[in-house]
């Protein structure tokens, strides 16, 4: 009988409202030590936001993180499971998705968060779990650079 996500995810999730500032985002991360943060509107997921997506779209422009709003720097192309969903497919949709992190979304609601090490625990899936991480890892080549040749080895 494969798991579903409902058995391996986290239900009390930390979340932010798009209106909330960017500052009070990165406070939840570092108080929850994560690295994301689903953006809630009345319970319904409306987009996530990421130490990454701080790091570029506010502190690299010089923007005060005081000011500025989750809404205008967060990723808003969100991938979701159900809590039904078979554990195995969604190690597949992160890695498909080159994502880390999983928002579970029950009858339009956010019901709770899957990570890849929620994957990791359950040692049936470590190896979807390393195939995913390995698949989200995967450094992106420049279009129209050469790939650097590899170091012979004598």
């Amino acid at each position: 009988m494969s798991q579903k996500l409902q058995d391996i995810m986290t239900q009390n999730v930390a979340t932010v409202s798009p209106q909330q500032t960017v500052a009070e985002a990165a406070q939840i991360m570092s108080q929850y030590n994560v690295g994301s943060v689903p953006v809630v509107q009345n319970g319904k997921p409306v987009g996530i936001i990421t130490d990454r997506d701080i790091a570029l779209r506010v502190a690299s422009k010089g923007q005060s993180a005081g000011t500025v709003q989750v809404q205008s720097v967060m990723s808003t192309n969100v991938v979701t499971g159900s809590p039904e969903m078979d554990v195995h497919q969604a190690a597949s949709m992160m890695a498909q998705n080159q994502i880390r992190r999983l928002p579970v979304v029950e009858n339009g609601q956010l019901a709770g968060i899957v990570s890849l090490g929620d994957l990791a625990v359950e040692n049936i899936y470590q190896n979807e779990a390393g195939q995913a991480l390995s698949d989200i890892s995967k450094p992106s080549q420049p279009q129209g650079q050469p790939s650097p040749q590899q170091p012979q080895m004598y």
